[in-house]
């Protein structure tokens, strides 16, 4: 599994400020993706490049640094081997962030992920999934963190915790000038 980039801090993918890990590669192919940079599996470098998870350390050890974010691409379109990779790739971060959160972007809807074992264990590794397809046609630029309204923000904690799915509730505060 490759990245392409690591953004920090990030404060466009997901609530405040953040390290954002760009992964390579998305089967999706959204008609309007504006990420369609990010769609090649080949390019970038290897996520478990002793430096890049170096990096990541030092940049989450930063206090105002709230979590990590799992974009690209989409995470979770990837091999199957590439899975088991990212499944430990977020457990290790977990481990050593326990306090930090950690966002994950996927084309995949919740229901579709709770269908398949490996995709489901590194979403529960997780705290608040971003999910759904962009659909060009529901394309709303007022939404947080998302960019079409058929895409959802969900508590993964609060969801396992009480057996269905739970929205994240979303408050921006927009300082003043």
């Amino acid at each position: 599994m490759n990245y392409i980039a690591i953004t920090s801090p990030d404060i466009n993918n997901g609530l405040g400020c953040r390290v954002t890990l760009w992964i390579a590669g998305c089967s999706n192919k959204c008609k309007g993706c504006q990420n369609k940079e990010t769609w090649n599996y080949d390019q970038g470098k290897d996520i478990f490049d002793d430096e890049l998870y170096t990096k990541i350390c030092d940049e989450l050890s930063k206090p105002y640094i709230k979590g990590l974010t799992l974009s690209g691409g989409d995470p979770l379109s990837q091999p199957l081997s590439n899975l088991y990779d990212l499944y430990r790739f977020v457990k290790n971060v977990k481990y050593d962030f326990p306090d930090k959160d950690i966002w994950i972007y996927t084309g995949d809807t919740y229901e579709e992920i709770l269908n398949f074992t490996i995709k489901k264990l590194i979403v529960l590794a997780c705290d608040v999934l971003v999910e759904g397809r962009y659909d060009m046609t529901q394309r709303d630029i007022t939404l947080p963190f998302r960019g079409s309204k058929n895409q959802r923000i969900i508590d993964i904690k609060k969801s396992s915790k009480h057996g269905e799915l739970m929205k994240k509730p979303i408050e921006l505060v927009i300082p003043e000038f």
